[in-house]
């Protein structure tokens, strides 16, 4: 015999389960089936836009790449309306030079009326907290720009939010809305709730004898339509519900503030107030030049150079740092180390590596990469894929099981009826 939990071993607290389970996907199902669809969509989204646009990426390498100090101002002439905001370097030759920068939107008549409207009520009240905000939003890149690190030449002008599989992410997060809209909100319940359905779900299958369990651990496929529709939804489900609570857990975290507080809990650190440590600021010299971006590279010597990739933020003003995050290899894109250069003197300001951070924030740093199936490369991107792939089948064949199940129970009302005539 096999030991059977407690919560399993009534018929009582089976049908219980049963109903929560059912009620459950009833209520989310749907929204479950497209997150599901969107994120297998995803999985391999770098990969899709690698093979699709090769020329994007990859450029014939030369003997000598131009310095940045030339580079960005030959790509900004380029892109009429540029503002930079940060250069990305790849070691490898043969892989284009990435320049983020801010391309002002083009705002209509009611958009431009707003910050009048909401500048004055800011007098009124609290307008300091809203400035930050719109500058933060204003700040942000919005266009990346593929240059050939040889030549100067743009290649092409990247915006991915004009692509599909950036609408795909934003289905997936939040139903085409934004963050915190009405659309953010039912995804992020139906998160939940689908948590509720794996662990019902799981409490359901538990088999009571060894016999039941090797029937719940394979597909009978020579079985009849009803048999084999079950066979589908409970060993599918048996053998990617470890993985699939892992990838709801991982949603969880980084969608609810409480999710987020009890990792760190659970770790024994503090979770960070700001995602960003406040850069510190340069020793200003009003004298002295400030030094070229390559100069504070070349300063960091092995750092720069056994790099995979990094980037270079140049400072904002006279008395701002330059902000250098590098990837080492084989690093994720959530684990960079930062590094704050004074832009005077070329000497570290401060810094931020991954290995200095807490047990609490490097953990959360795998978050992402384990949600998305990007945390050891291609193995578990497969996984995550198929895992996502096979979870479709749960919807389908759990609407199928319920209305088999309701034919089932109308039979014998009919006869009666018919009896009774």
């Amino acid at each position: 015999m096999l030991c059977v939990p407690v919560f399993a071993d009534t018929a009582a607290m089976k049908i219980f389960f049963r109903t929560i389970h059912l009620y459950l996907s009833l209520a989310a199902g749907i929204i479950i089936f497209c997150s599901c669809f969107t994120g297998t969509m995803l999985v391999f989204e770098k990969e899709i836009q690698h093979a699709l646009h090769p020329q994007r990426y990859s450029i014939k390498p030369q003997e000598t790449r131009m310095t940045l100090a030339n580079l960005v101002p030959e790509a900004l002439k380029q892109v009429p309306r540029a503002k930079l905001s940060s250069v990305m370097v790849y070691n490898d030759p043969v892989r284009a030079t990435e320049i983020a920068v801010i391309i002002p939107e083009k705002k209509n008549k009611k958009d431009a009326e707003q910050p009048a409207l909401k500048t004055e009520k800011s007098k009124k009240g609290n307008g300091h907290d809203h400035k930050d905000k719109k500058l933060k939003a204003d700040e942000k890149p919005n266009l990346t720009l593929f240059v050939n690190p040889y030549t100067g030449q743009v290649i092409e002008q990247f915006n991915r939010r004009q692509t599909f599989l950036y609408k795909v992410e934003m289905f997936h997060r939040f139903l085409l809305g934004a963050k915190n809209s009405f659309g953010d909100w039912v995804v992020s319940l139906s998160t939940l709730i689908f948590l509720f359905i794996l662990i019902t779900g799981v409490i359901l299958w538990w088999p009571k004898t060894k016999a039941i369990m090797r029937q719940r651990l394979k597909i009978k496929w020579d079985g009849s339509v009803k048999r084999l529709t079950h066979d589908l939804h409970i060993v599918t489900g048996f053998y990617t519900s470890v993985f699939l609570i892992v990838v709801v857990l991982t949603g969880l975290i980084m969608t609810f503030k409480w999710a987020n507080v009890t990792l760190f809990a659970i770790l024994g650190s503090k979770p960070p107030v700001k995602e960003q440590p406040k850069a510190p600021l340069s020793v200003y010299k009003p004298n002295t030049a400030a030094l070229s971006a390559d100069a504070v590279l070349a300063g960091m010597g092995k750092t720069i150079a056994t790099a995979e990739y990094y980037s270079v933020r140049l400072p904002r003003d006279s008395s701002a740092t330059y902000t250098v995050n590098v990837w080492p290899k084989g690093a994720l894109e959530t684990t960079a180390d930062i590094y704050y250069i004074d832009q005077y003197s070329g000497s570290l300001a401060g810094s931020q590596t991954f290995a200095s951070k807490s047990l609490g924030q490097r953990v959360r740093a795998f978050v992402k990469p384990v949600h998305t199936g990007a945390v050891y490369g291609l193995p578990t991107q497969i996984i995550s894929f198929v895992v996502c792939a096979l979870s479709l089948i749960f919807p389908v064949t759990g609407v199928m099981m319920w209305l088999n199940r309701i034919k089932k129970k109308k039979k014998p009302l009919a006869k009666k009826v018919v009896v009774a005539a």
